[in-house]
């Protein structure tokens, strides 16, 4: 709609790893991207419509229907469904991408100076490989930094395409080694290429993946990837990944693909998890679909959360119901007057999931 226009708009953020997303669920998980100095979702949002229970329809903001705003906003959906979104955009901005690889002992630093550089967007994606000195100490860090409105954009620009994942894919699981290497030397390629604001967050996702590679690995027992993610005091990182390196080692732990990223401070949602302006780290682990495989995924995604909560950290609610009441206690003490209001605006819980209905056993002493 905006083509040919001078001056055009994009989005800020959205969720990178996957494109076929819904703004209803960005709103209900209160997603987040790589921007380096940016809030969650909820920082992105001026308003929205939510039809209730009872068919209602209210417009929220931070000046209209707020209670329902701040409970919606990272609700999971359990408050009714979203019907309209006004979102706060950004100009679209050229930009540059620059690589280089760092010492995550040293990734605060390099954080603090690409920020204070003006770069906007950026993330580390680190070494998996478990037995090299590498392992969660070395890491591929890409920054963007924002170029001027007449600088010359090419007409295409290197990047993976699916057999190049497919590859990566296959090597991640059978030689570590070579898949940090492959990676760490196609992005240093792309070091100095160029990118839209909006659409250098869009990504390749390959349906269905693991089918083929169980295959090709001739694996015994049906195998998925399963992501988590861990918030920590920035100061606390390096301290953080030597706990998770020692763990990962000793529980033998099959870690896919993981990456660091910066979030600043929620101050608005009800159930925020950026309680802090935390240092954030994304795992992908391995899973076997057998009941020793579930059984030791629940053991180590659990102790991941009990990692962060030893550097007053905490993880985030959306991608398994494994952790303990404890452990949801401890990160999230407002769940059962979350849980309370739900049952406010939908006294007939017309809203429910898997999700709900765990938390409201889980807590049902208290319900």
């Amino acid at each position: 709609m905006q083509q040919g226009q001078s001056r055009q708009w994009g989005i800020i953020q959205k969720q990178t790893g996957a494109d076929r997303l819904t703004l209803g669920g960005a709103i209900g998980s209160n997603i987040h991207g790589r921007g380096l100095t940016s809030k969650p979702f909820i920082g992105d949002v001026e308003d929205f419509t939510i039809m209730l229970a009872d068919g209602t329809t209210r417009r929220c903001s931070r000046s209209q229907n707020h209670d329902l705003f701040r409970l919606a906003l990272g609700g999971y959906g359990l408050l009714g469904v979203v019907t309209r979104v006004r979102l706060r955009l950004m100009p679209r901005t050229k930009l540059e991408r620059l690589v280089q690889i760092v010492d995550t002992d040293q990734l605060m630093g390099a954080f603090d100076q690409r920020i204070a550089e003006g770069f906007l967007y950026g993330d580390c994606q680190f070494s998996t490989d478990t037995p090299s000195d590498s392992f969660l100490k070395k890491g591929v860090f890409s920054c963007y930094r924002p170029l001027p409105a007449d600088a010359a954009m090419p007409a295409d620009a290197k990047e993976l395409g699916e057999e190049h994942w497919r590859d990566l894919y296959l090597l991640s699981h059978a030689d570590t080694r070579r898949a940090y290497e492959t990676y760490a030397s196609y992005y240093l390629s792309t070091s100095g290429q160029r990118y839209w604001s909006d659409t250098h967050q869009l990504s390749v996702y390959l349906d269905n993946y693991h089918e083929e590679l169980d295959r090709r690995l001739h694996a015994k027992v049906k195998g998925t990837e399963m992501i988590t993610e861990l918030y920590v005091p920035r100061p606390a990182l390096a301290s953080f990944l030597d706990a998770v390196r020692a763990d990962f080692r000793q529980h033998k732990v099959q870690l896919i693909y993981g990456t660091i990223r910066l979030i600043e401070k929620d101050d608005e949602s009800y159930l925020a998890w950026a309680r802090e302006p935390w240092v954030c780290t994304v795992m992908n682990l391995h899973v076997d679909h057998d009941a020793d495989g579930l059984r030791k995924a629940a053991d180590d995604f659990r102790r991941l959360i009990d990692r962060a909560i030893e550097f007053s950290g905490n993880y985030f609610l959306t991608y398994h119901r494994w952790a303990s009441r404890r452990q949801v206690e401890a990160c999230y003490p407002q769940m059962v007057e979350f849980l309370r209001l739900k049952r406010r605006y939908d006294p007939d819980e017309v809203f429910q999931s898997d999700w709900y209905r765990h938390y409201k056993q889980m807590f049902a002493d208290q319900l």
